[in-house]
């Protein structure tokens, strides 16, 4: 990482390196590209997780704290009944998520509201990524942060973590979610310099992180690497579409566990169940991807879930449950299993 080193210290000398995220943000105002969401235009999620909808507008009053800037996933989550969660599926209401930092491109404009498309979200519907609606005060654009992008980043690799006005964590801002990649702009002993997408700056404790020079340079991963990475989220409640630290939909838990590691496959279960390589049952390991169909297994598929080792498996199940393990042989999905797919090369 000496390049970017030297660029840090370039910052530095031009007084950069130690403004807090406010000071920085009002700094950068004239480096910006005014962002005026325009089709075909790239954009930054600017909040610690969009949620995209099937539509503009149509947020019931419960929906408010995951359409603001900041959000409230927390606060959403804990204010929905049951039958308003069984709604955002039931009434298909949703569509995916994207992270803070998120590349997107947009694909429509109706008042406040941008139609737009996930980068890295594979999706045979859309060839750009996973498309919905989102407001479009969630978004952002800076030039400095479109270059550094695709540089050297930094992972949260912890549920969730918190950005920090300085290194020494006494000014908490932003929850982000597991996976929130952000530029590298240097390190303290204890904490990494992150580009915002503003771009402004915020520091992630160490502890809570890991520096990738690239996608690529992440190592692949082990089939029980991806396991013991899922049981980080053991009891965090289902959310349909979910794709973070704050909740997950059954496909949106392990897309996100290979993304997390490297390893880019389809964002819906259904896509999934068509990609990598066919594994026969006796053949399981863990890693590999188990999915349930309708009709018995003859139908299609509704549910995908990981195998753990051990005749378990563990999963995001539904608006009911929070992620568990649970054996294979479970009455009500070992009828319907239909098929199990490996992603990793052995």
């Amino acid at each position: 990482m000496l390049i970017k080193w030297m660029k840090i210290v370039g910052l530095a000398l031009i007084g950069c390196l130690l403004v807090s995220p406010v000071e920085s943000h009002a700094a950068d105002k004239s480096l910006e590209k005014a962002f005026e969401a325009e089709e075909g235009e790239t954009a930054y999620v600017e909040v610690a997780v969009a949620t995209l909808w099937t539509g503009p507008n149509i947020l019931r009053e419960v929906d408010q704290p995951s359409a603001s800037n900041p959000v409230d996933i927390w606060k959403w989550k804990e204010n929905m009944t049951y039958e308003q969660e069984l709604q955002l599926s039931g009434d298909g209401m949703l569509e995916t998520q994207a992270l803070y930092g998120n590349k997107v491109t947009i694909l429509e404009k109706e008042g406040d509201w941008v139609k737009v498309a996930v980068d890295g979200q594979p999706t045979p519907k859309e060839e750009l990524g996973y498309s919905g609606w989102m407001p479009v005060s969630q978004l952002t654009y800076s030039k400095r942060f479109a270059y550094e992008a695709d540089d050297a980043f930094v992972m949260v690799d912890a549920p969730t973590s918190h950005l920090y006005h300085t290194p020494s964590f006494r000014h908490q801002g932003m929850e982000v979610s597991y996976n929130t990649r952000l530029p590298y702009l240097g390190e303290t002993k204890h904490a990494y310099r992150v580009m915002l997408p503003n771009g402004s700056h915020a520091w992630v404790k160490k502890a809570d992180a890991k520096t990738f020079e690239s996608q690529e340079a992440i190592p692949t991963p082990t089939g029980q690497a991806l396991v013991e990475t899922g049981k980080q989220f053991l009891g965090l409640h289902y959310l349909w579409a979910g794709m973070s630290g704050f909740g997950f939909d059954c496909s949106g838990f392990t897309f996100t566990m290979y993304q997390s590691h490297g390893i880019t496959i389809p964002r819906d279960s259904s896509v999934q169940a068509t990609h990598g390589e066919p594994v026969a049952y006796e053949d399981m390991q863990p890693g590999d991807l188990l999915f349930f169909a309708h009709d018995q297994g003859k139908g299609s598929v509704h549910h995908v879930a990981m195998y753990a080792g051990d005749g378990m498996m563990i999963h995001s199940p539904n608006s009911k449950k929070d992620v568990e393990i649970i054996p294979v042989t479970t009455e009500g999905y070992y009828e319907e299993l239909s098929g199990i797919r490996r992603y990793i090369e052995e």
